[in-house]
């Protein structure tokens, strides 16, 4: 997560900011039905501290609309292919309007079954992906899903760039407490940090890309201009890296992070790939114990000395944005204005 653009801040209720994100993609390209699922996404992410995921993405959105490399109108094709299965054609939109339009027949075959997948296909995804898994934890489900992106990281040993950041995302329930969140890159940074981090003309630690030629380097202009990231924890993140690649794309009938060519679309920005959820009924096996497990375990961690859970700080963030705003940066809101119109 990211802070803000420095300079003064702005507070924003969440439904003002909510319903100016929507009004923008609207006026972009967007139906009002994937506007409004992008625009909570969106504003969820710049709530909860997620910067690098929240409004700083909306020029990105605006301009791959304008370069035609997406439809923000599709409407998604949900199939019921198995009892424990949906797929779905995005039809070349975002992948966030396919699982919306998804959600209640897998939670269905998820408390029928036990467990339920979702694939989604032909789709594009440009957003933090916990927001993606945490209301079925909300629900009193366990669930995961990987997505996979365009190519930007160079496999452990390898040369040159493959894979995408590949992001991982997990929820579950846990009694008496938030769920248990968490979302995470297979790269060693997430790409719109190192975008934020040129930006704002800072340096990254070691480790995290190389440049052009392939030489490491803490420089996240270089990264971003002809370099890649690096997988984190070496072979170890790199084999994750891999399977989202087959979950998210080889198994839903999306692309791989390498074969899309968006060369004829200037200014577009959003990987055409593939996602799959799996969504898991815990009271088939444990009933409410689950809940009450995941909270001995949470409890556990923090007895040995775990100061901070994962997803805590963004539900802090939460907090401070319920009573205060969500915050923006001054150039950001006024940015935002600039869009709308």
């Amino acid at each position: 997560m990211s802070a803000p653009t420095t300079g003064a801040v702005v507070r924003v209720p969440f439904a003002e900011l909510q319903a100016l994100l929507q009004s923008i993609l609207q006026r972009h390209g967007c139906s009002e039905a994937v506007a409004a699922v992008l625009a909570h996404n969106c504003a969820s992410a710049q709530r909860d501290g997620a910067h690098s995921h929240g409004v700083f993405r909306i020029p990105g959105y605006v301009s791959t609309l304008a370069s035609g490399w997406v439809d923000g109108k599709a409407q998604p094709l949900v199939s019921d292919v198995a009892s424990g299965y949906v797929r779905v054609d995005a039809r070349g939109g975002f992948a966030q309007p396919a699982l919306a339009a998804a959600r209640r027949l897998l939670v269905d075959k998820a408390r029928s079954a036990g467990i339920a997948v979702l694939a989604i296909h032909n789709s594009h995804h440009f957003a933090a992906l916990w927001p993606d898994v945490e209301p079925f934890a909300e629900q009193g489900l366990v669930a995961l899903s990987v997505v996979n992106s365009m190519t930007c990281v160079v496999p452990h040993g390898a040369r040159q760039p493959l894979f995408g950041t590949n992001p991982i995302a997990f929820a579950a329930p846990c009694a008496g407490h938030d769920p248990i969140v968490f979302d995470m890159a297979t790269s060693a940074m997430a790409h719109g940090d190192v975008q934020i981090a040129a930006r704002a003309g800072q340096r990254l630690p070691e480790g995290m890309g190389v440049d052009a030629s392939g030489q490491p380097t803490c420089d996240p202009q270089a990264i971003l201009d002809g370099g890649a990231l690096l997988p984190f924890g070496g072979h170890k993140g790199s084999a994750l890296s891999m399977m989202v690649e087959l979950l998210a794309a080889a198994l839903t009938g999306g692309h791989f992070s390498w074969e899309f060519d968006w060369s004829g679309h200037p200014g577009a920005k959003t990987p055409w790939t593939g996602q799959l959820l799996i969504v898991i009924d815990p009271s088939k096996a444990e009933g409410e114990r689950f809940a009450l497990r995941s909270r001995e375990l949470v409890e556990q961690m923090q007895a040995v000395g775990l100061s901070r859970m994962p997803g805590e700080r963004r539900y802090r963030e939460r907090e401070v944005a319920g009573r205060e705003g969500v915050a923006l940066s001054e150039q950001e809101w006024v940015g935002l204005q600039a869009l709308v119109g």
